[in-house]
This record gives C-alpha cells, sequence and structure tokens, in this order.
C-alpha cells in the first residue's frame, strides 16, 4: 500500500508535493489558508489538519494512497503556520488579540462546510484538541474522527508530557514556545537532513505568535471525553510508542472514549516516519464507517 514503493525517507524533499497534488488558497474566517488537495472531488472527502509548527505537508506520503483508495483528501496549513502565515486574528471581524480555539475551530469548520459532508478529519497534535471541539459544536460535518499524536489529557497538557513535563509548570507561554522552537531548530528529535531543511524553511514564515498563542491554549486544553464516548462515529487513536507523551497514557485516553489505538515504531510523527500503517488504520476507519 505504499504511497512510495521503496522510497528512501531520508532522501524525500519534503517542499515537494505528491504528483497530482493541487496547491490553493481557502478564504477561511481567520484569513486565506494555504491548502493542499489530491484525488477525485467527486469521492468521499477527508480533511487532514497539522498540528503547531507543522504544515499540510507532514502528509505528503499519507496523501497519495489514500486517494487511491477512493478519497478527496484535503490538507491545510493552520492559521499563522507556514504558507497561512498572514491568517490570524486581526483579519476575523470584530478582530481580536490573540488565535485561541474559537479561531482554529471556525477556519475548520468552514473548511468542512465548503463541499460535501459529513467529512472523514483528522487531528495531529493541537489540532486534535481543535478538531474535538469542532465535533463538539458541529458533530453533522464528521464522518469518523482520528486524533493523531493528540494531548492524552485535557487541562494543562503538557504536563504529562515525558521527561519534561514538569518544566511546563514553570515556563509561561513565551518561554515554552521559545524553548519549543529551540528545540526543533536543533533537531534534537533527530529527524532526517532533508527533512531538517525544509523545517527551517517553514520557520521563516510561520508566525511566533501563533506559537506562543497555541502552547498557551494547550495549558487550556478541554475535557471533552464525555463528548467523544457518546459520539455515533468511529474514532481512532494514533500514536507512535515514543510519543511525547507515554503510551499509557494515550492507551487510558482511547479506552475512555472507546476509540480503537493504533501503536506505531515512532516518534510524535508517524504520519512522516510509518505513513503506510498510518494509511492502513485511516483506511480501515473509514470502512467501519461505511458498516456502521
Amino acid at each position: 500500500m505504499s504511497s512510495l514503493p521503496g522510497a528512501d525517507l531520508s532522501a524525500i524533499d519534503w517542499s515537494i508535493l505528491p504528483a497530482g497534488a493541487v496547491r490553493s488558497f481557502f478564504a477561511a474566517p481567520s484569513g486565506s489558508l494555504a491548502v493542499v488537495t489530491l484525488g477525485d472531488p467527486a469521492h468521499p472527502r477527508i480533511v487532514l489538519a497539522p498540528g503547531v509548527t507543522g504544515s499540510k505537508e507532514d502528509f505528503s506520503l499519507v496523501l497519495p494512497t489514500l486517494a487511491a483508495a477512493g478519497y478527496h483528501v484535503t490538507s491545510y496549513d493552520l492559521a499563522g503556520q507556514y504558507e497561512s502565515t498572514h491568517a490570524g486574528p486581526e483579519r476575523l471581524v470584530p478582530p481580536r488579540k490573540h488565535y485561541d480555539y474559537d479561531l482554529f475551530v471556525a477556519d475548520l469548520v468552514a473548511l468542512l462546510e465548503d463541499g460535501p459532508v459529513p467529512v472523514h478529519v483528522l487531528g495531529y497534535s493541537f489540532a486534535a484538541t481543535v478538531a474535538q471541539i469542532a465535533l463538539a459544536q458541529r458533530p453533522e460535518l464528521f464522518a469518523s474522527l482520528a486524533l493523531l499524536s493528540c494531548p492524552p489529557r485535557s487541562g494543562q497538557a503538557f504536563r504529562g508530557v515525558s521527561r519534561i513535563g514538569w518544566l511546563s509548570t514553570v515556563l509561561g507561554a513565551r518561554a515554552g514556545a521559545s524553548l519549543m522552537v529551540w528545540g526543533i531548530r536543533r533537531n534534537l528529535t533527530g529527524v532526517t537532513a532533508a527533512r531538517m531543511r525544509f523545517v527551517k524553511e517553514r520557520f521563516e514564515l510561520t508566525r511566533r505568535r501563533s506559537i506562543t498563542d497555541v502552547m498557551r491554549l494547550m495549558k487550556q486544553t478541554p475535557d471533552l471525553v464525555r463528548v467523544l464516548a457518546t459520539a455515533p462515529i468511529p474514532l481512532l487513536v494514533a500514536v507512535g510508542e515514543h510519543d511525547i507523551w507515554p503510551l499509557r497514557l494515550h492507551a487510558q485516553f482511547a479506552e475512555a472514549i472507546g476509540a480503537r489505538l493504533a501503536v506505531y515504531p515512532a516518534g510524535h510523527s508517524p504520519s512522516e516516519t510509518t505513513p503506510d500503517a498510518l494509511a492502513r488504520d485511516l483506511l480501515a476507519l473509514y470502512a467501519s464507517a461505511r458498516r456502521s
């Protein structure tokens, strides 16, 4: 099922989208969002939302497999991130000072409404929380929900992070954002040189204020376990066994919401490092949605 059979992941140029993918911009409530789509627009829809400091390209190895299986797949850069750098709270009506949950949720809902519904949705890391809120507000828009590397705890989500979670209790949002960016720029997670080049290029456009505001929001993660547990759609919690949050917390979260748990030999980014396995589990999720 490989999207790139035999591909050497260490040599991928992440700035180049898969063959046939279309770049465009979507007029969201917060401004112009950079979007990539792949597949037949007449097919069932999938929307993939990346996390903070991420981008639509994080799903480049998953997009071809999902499209080839008969889906129209869309991913986008969150407001303030990478090529959506000009989207932000100052463009809302009326304008606001900070990126907040309402902004990110309104953008996602607008994107889901821009075509046939319901839609299969994947939220990655912070965007998984955004997707949960959108589901709570507009359940009719969702055919299924996949939560990739999702914060498994409500409230101060960073408190459960392995090894350095204790730092989040003493660092403010700005300091936390600076520490996060510092760690990514210095490649503490050990990504390939090709991937690192793209990450650094992406940071040149991403607004630091958007990262800082998201750090603040992640310390106020809403508790939506009851909403998820009673949702009439199939749920998937997908995570690397070496994620920043311990696997036991993800397992507890998946059990509490009645989701299937999929674990990969990966870190926080299974869509980049184990794309075939993730795509396989997503297609199984979508098949279960059809059956139900």
